[in-house]
């Protein structure tokens, strides 16, 4: 699957992508963020494993569910990621997350990348998705919100973490 919007490009993972990755999930300001807890990758052989990981289990995923890069058209540049997984414990929750290089903050880049992945992830037999986020991480409410999604709680029920709950239905974007 690859998307595009009028900036980006959201495609698979891709070993070559091991650097680029690495400045996004080695990056403290990001990986403090992310949900579950995620330590912080260390080194470029270390994140190309994880990136191996993530492509084997990418054809055995039940669309709408996978990770993919967010690359720069102008540029081609690895700005972030972006996934939709299985919340815990009953896994019967759809989440869509976003991750950017702290140089990609504030550009639109979350919210447009992400946009075009619940657009798609609509047409997937998909009724809702849900985005969690820590109290204090105000980029990615702000995201959410931009989104259409709806705040809907907080709870500890996800990853053992306090952790605000926001929500968009299909149809809340028809």
């Amino acid at each position: 699957m690859d998307l595009t919007t009028e900036r980006l490009v959201i495609r698979e993972w891709s070993e070559d992508d091991a650097e680029a990755a690495l400045a996004i999930y080695g990056t403290t300001d990001v990986t403090r963020w992310l949900t579950p807890a995620m330590d912080r990758v260390t080194d470029a052989a270390a994140m190309r494993s994880v990136l191996q990981a993530w492509q084997q289990a990418q054809p055995n995923l039940v669309p709408p569910r996978g990770r993919w890069a967010v690359q720069r058209k102008e540029d081609g540049a690895v700005v972030g990621g972006l996934g939709i997984h299985l919340l815990p414990p009953y896994e019967e929750d759809l989440e869509i997350s976003w991750q950017l290089h702290p140089d990609a903050w504030g550009e639109g880049y979350a919210s447009e990348a992400a946009r075009a992945l619940l657009d798609w992830a609509f047409t997937q037999d998909t009724d809702e998705l849900f985005a969690v986020a820590r109290p204090n991480n105000v980029r990615a409410i702000a995201t959410a919100k931009r989104l259409g999604m709806v705040w809907v709680g907080e709870t500890e029920k996800y990853y053992g973490l306090r952790l605000q709950v926001y929500r968009i239905r299909h149809t809340d974007v028809l």
